[in-house]
């Protein structure tokens, strides 16, 4: 008897006991999936209208949702979309899918992660998951490790499943012409794939950001892409073929072509989730243009969209006025939102969908763009 209150006074000082009762097998764990929101379903004018004439950060989203309005009324401007931080796992996925097919975007650029692990991922069939609250402090992450399930905060990931994306993203390098890529080069052809394979929407399958991109030649950039799923591919890819020629990822060529953008569409406008490298990749675009010989001016629209504080002096929480310091972003129209993602951007693009702000606007169709700039991808 003392040994069994002994057992189960240790349990409960590793916060195990309720985690062990609850659930414990990965089949109860992940039984209930992220639902990605609808902006189309909410329509949130009057409510971020109204935030407009409040204080602190509800003055500030309703700023940011006018000056994305503003870019997308704009004919002459190019929008670009950064990400950073975990957001399609987070159910942000319909949102940037329905911003790609609706016009609202010309170009992304972003973390591995947000591309390959979740929304490719998703894209495969797969799905993120709700964590319940007893798992989002880690109390439980020794038991999810030794369910192969990865945890994103609240949120579960099944590494089995994930593994699985790894190897498809080998398959995809594989199958194309050994030498050095942009990773926007790479995600295209994962576009082109999920065609081939048909996990597209017109056979009934979930919708992606990859797809919608690839369909409506949004390019896609990720200039630390083997920070992902897709790193695991390469380290495959490039260990089997030792010694031979290799697919591998030419970052400069992401930069190039990202310039090469801005020299081609010289007024631009930012819209930045997160910080980190997207943010500064976009914004270092202007910059690059004057090294090549091109007097291009200061993106002209930019919101970020942050958590990130500036004491630190880090990138991430560095404020879009001192990025004019630099010369990146013009100060007419910027706009930094201190809020936390999933909260934020839903009131922004909701708001201009609900505006039809883009309702006349064509896209800039920038895949195509660079398609003259650089030597097309052989399978």
């Amino acid at each position: 008897m003392l040994r069994k209150l002994i057992v189960a006074r240790l349990r409960l000082l590793r916060g195990r006991d309720k985690l062990s009762t609850a659930m414990t097998t990965k089949k109860e764990l992940l039984t209930a999936p992220i639902r990605h929101i609808e902006i189309a379903e909410h329509n949130v004018i009057p409510l971020v209208d109204a935030m407009a004439s409040m204080a602190y950060s509800s003055r500030d989203t309703a700023r940011a949702a006018s000056i994305y309005e503003m870019m997308l009324r704009d004919g002459e401007c190019g929008v670009i979309l950064c990400l950073a931080g975990s957001l399609i796992s987070a159910g942000l996925q319909k949102v940037f899918v329905d911003m790609v097919r609706g016009n609202m975007v010309d170009a992304i650029v972003s973390t591995g992660a947000n591309i390959v692990d979740q929304d490719f991922f998703e894209a495969l069939g797969f799905r993120h998951y709700i964590a319940g609250d007893e798992y989002k402090y880690g109390n439980g992450d020794g038991e999810l490790r030794e369910l192969m399930i990865d945890r994103i905060y609240d949120t579960f990931i099944d590494e089995e499943e994930l593994r699985i994306c790894d190897e498809t993203t080998e398959k995809i390098i594989n199958g194309m012409a050994p030498k050095a890529y942009s990773s926007r080069e790479i995600i295209r052809e994962m576009g082109a794939y999920l065609e081939r394979e048909g996990r597209t929407p017109a056979a009934g399958n979930h919708d992606s950001i990859v797809f919608a991109a690839y369909e409506k030649q949004v390019p896609i950039f990720c200039p630390a892409f083997s920070d992902c799923s897709a790193g695991f591919g390469f380290v495959a890819h490039q260990h089997a073929r030792r010694g031979k020629p290799v697919v591998s990822i030419d970052s400069a060529k992401d930069f190039y072509e990202l310039t090469q953008l801005k020299i081609a569409n010289p007024t631009t406008g930012l819209l930045m989730i997160g910080g980190g490298v997207p943010k500064n990749f976009a914004q270092d675009i202007v910059v690059a243009a004057e090294i090549l010989g091109v007097d291009a001016p200061m993106h002209k629209y930019a919101i970020q969209v942050t958590v990130a504080d500036s004491r630190d002096g880090a990138l991430s929480g560095s404020t879009l006025k001192e990025a004019s310091s630099w010369g990146k972003v013009d100060t007419t129209y910027e706009q930094m939102v201190y809020a936390e993602a999933t909260l934020a951007l839903p009131l922004i693009a909701g708001y201009a969908f609900h505006k039809q702000a883009a309702a006349g606007r064509k896209g800039k169709r920038w895949a195509e763009v660079l398609s003259q700039i650089t030597e097309p991808v052989s399978a």
